[in-house]
């Protein structure tokens, strides 16, 4: 081991300077450049001192359409989400994406990883929706590595995974999806 490494933080040797992350979106459709990104969520992965993973922080965002969106109803009927719900506490692309990236870039700090890496159960799908509506929003500052992505091998659930994240429809927080997930990293390295 190099005197470098010797000084990094374990999760950043684990994972070669990636920080894994938990990602799910929901959205109206599946053409990421054009059917609204509708909300995200992502889940932090934490290290223990014995090296020993654990979830971490759960972070969920409401997203606002953008101008001009499409809304496939059959995505719409599936999520059980309406975009146009007086009660939904949405915000624009722009400000959602970066309430989430800020967090992630924290503990990439923290954890001394170069860039975070999306973890998902269909994470290609999670990704290319996350880069969209960072491009549309002009976000400069992506955490998430640019192809890189962990697709877990268990097959998705049946259910909505932001529902489970966030407890949506539930009455309370379920952990199953992301603990799941990080069971799977945890297989890793």
């Amino acid at each position: 081991m190099t005197e470098e490494n010797s000084q990094t933080h374990p999760m950043s040797r684990r994972f070669r300077g990636f920080l894994p992350v938990v990602v799910d979106v929901e959205t109206a459709g599946f053409n990421p450049a054009k059917d609204a990104l509708l909300e995200i969520a992502a889940v932090m992965v934490t290290m223990d001192e014995n090296g020993f993973l654990h979830r971490g922080e759960t972070y969920l965002q409401q997203i606002d359409p953008f101008e001009g969106a499409n809304f496939e109803q059959s995505s719409l009927d599936f999520t059980g989400i309406d975009p146009w719900d007086p009660e939904r506490e949405a915000v624009p692309e722009r400000e959602g994406l970066s309430e989430i990236f800020s967090p992630i870039r924290k503990a990439m700090k923290a954890f001394d990883c170069k860039r975070a890496v999306l973890v998902g159960h269909n994470a290609t799908f999670d990704h290319n929706f996350v880069f969209a509506a960072s491009m549309r929003a002009d976000i400069k500052r992506n955490p998430f590595h640019p192809f890189s992505r962990l697709t877990t091998r268990k097959k998705p659930p049946t259910f909505s995974a932001v529902s489970l994240i966030a407890g949506r429809n539930l009455g309370a927080f379920h952990p199953r999806l992301s603990n799941s997930v990080i069971a799977e990293l945890k297989s890793c390295g």
